[in-house]
């Protein structure tokens, strides 16, 4: 009977034993899988960070070249503004040079006209002068004709 009861207590003792380890195992397979998911959990916030990460550098590249187009731009609009500065001086210039031209042609278009008032006012003196000698003659044919009158006495 004791050793029954031995018997008994050993195996009870080995099946607690065993039934225990079994526990032991269990509880460390569920500490494993813990620390499984902690390490995915872990990796999970890396693949975040990093993703975050990326996108604040995608974002920080696009406001980069989104500057970047903005600086291009001003400096094409400044281009433009500068090529139409040209040109508006360009017609300024042109502007003035056709101005000279008016007043060159005002200018030859004067002496012209006094070229024309002097040729009038010379012609005018050769009329008088003419009308001074036809006054000569007369008054010769007057001194004539008086001193045929004269004789004729």
């Amino acid at each position: 009977m004791t050793l029954e009861f031995d018997d008994d207590t050993m195996l009870f003792q080995n099946l607690v034993k065993k039934i225990e380890r079994e526990r032991e195992r269990e509880r460390e397979r569920e500490r494993e899988r813990e620390r499984e998911r902690e390490r995915e959990r872990e990796r999970e916030r890396e693949r975040e960070k990093r993703e975050r990460e990326r996108e604040r550098e995608r974002r920080g590249e696009r406001e980069r070249e989104s500057k970047r187009e903005r600086e291009r731009e001003r400096e094409r609009e400044r281009e433009r503004e500068s090529a139409r500065e040209i040109e508006r001086e360009r017609e300024r210039e042109r502007e003035r040079e056709r101005e000279r031209e008016r007043e060159r042609e005002r200018e030859r278009e004067r002496w012209r006209q006094r070229g024309r008032e002097r040729e009038r006012e010379r012609e005018r003196e050769r009329e008088r002068e003419r009308e001074r000698e036809r006054e000569r003659e007369r008054e010769r044919e007057r001194w004539k004709w008086m001193r045929c009158e004269n004789y004729k006495h």
